[in-house]
């Protein structure tokens, strides 16, 4: 007589299978990399992957805009240097005509130089970031200066555009035209272009001179201190594009933990219930086939 019951066949049984379903569970852990397949799993952990993954995504699109808002506040700074620069040239300029013993027609030449220079300024300030945006406008997106019928400049004094770099947080991507420019009621092109007119037109040239040294220098101060804001502001950018590099690593590690398969660990495991399987099948096929003599004996 065979010796065997429906419990042991049962149990045995449902042994076998929950070895057999362990054993494929990981096989695809380790093949895949993923100790998850499906949310029932390990629900908790799928909701937290949720999560680290809406806030990466979230991450990257402000790690795109800090990027953008580090490239225009870089190329607003290089033009800033290059308007310090002509502004340096033409207080040296004014200083030279400020010489009671220029000729009338290096007075002109002078002023020839001087005229260039506003042209060059103005180039400089409508500049346009990578975006195609003028890097001295505001929010209008409209020229940063434009030079009037008369040949004066407007410039461009709304609010500077800003760029979204975190959550609840933005940043003004440069400054306006007006702050680079403007003072006490007048503007450096101005200063310099009626300098040039009245060196070019052979006139008496007065306090013209020494009154535009003057004013070249305040015009230099204002494009220092807004030069000084696009520094701080880039600053900033730079320390929260460190801080969100910091927050993805750690972003990452919680990740890798709850989703990725520890290798070495898994392969020890199926080895380990690989074994168990093998006995446990050896030990039911031997078992299920005694009878009551052999337990007699």
């Amino acid at each position: 007589m065979t010796v065997a019951s429906a419990s042991f066949y049962d149990r045995s049984a449902a042994q076998m299978i929950a070895l057999s379903k362990s054993e494929d569970t990981l096989n695809t852990q380790i093949a895949t990399g993923k100790k998850l397949q499906a949310p029932s799993d390990d629900a908790l952990a799928y909701s937290r992957l949720r999560g680290l993954a809406t806030q990466t995504a979230d991450a990257t699109a402000y790690g795109g805009n800090l990027a953008i808002a580090a490239s225009t506040l870089s190329s607003a700074d290089t033009a800033l240097t290059s308007i310090t620069a002509q502004l340096t040239r033409a207080s040296e300029l004014a200083v030279q005509a400020n010489n009671g013993t220029l000729s009338a027609d290096n007075r002109r030449a002078i002023g020839e130089e001087l005229a260039g220079i506003v042209q060059t300024i103005a180039s400089l300030a409508n500049g346009k970031d990578a975006q195609g945006q003028p890097l001295f406008g505001d929010t209008s997106g409209g020229t940063a200066v434009t030079q009037n019928a008369d040949g004066s400049y407007a410039f461009a004094a709304g609010t500077a555009p800003t760029i979204p770099i975190g959550d609840g947080q933005s940043i003004a991507s440069s400054v306006t035209a007006a702050k680079v420019f403007t003072f006490g009621g007048t503007d450096a092109l101005k200063v310099i272009g009626d300098l040039a007119a009245t060196l070019q037109g052979g006139g008496a040239l007065g306090s013209a001179a020494s009154d535009a040294i003057t004013d070249l220098q305040t015009a230099a101060n204002q494009v220092n201190t807004a030069q000084a804001s696009v520094g701080a502001r880039a600053a900033r950018v730079e320390l929260e594009q460190s801080s969100q590099t910091a927050a993805a690593t750690t972003r990452e590690t919680l990740r890798s933990g709850l989703e990725d398969t520890d290798v070495t660990a898994a392969i020890t495991e199926l080895q380990k219930t690989m074994t168990t399987l093998q006995a446990t099948q050896a030990s039911f096929t031997k078992l299920s086939s005694l009878s009551l003599f052999d337990y007699l004996k």
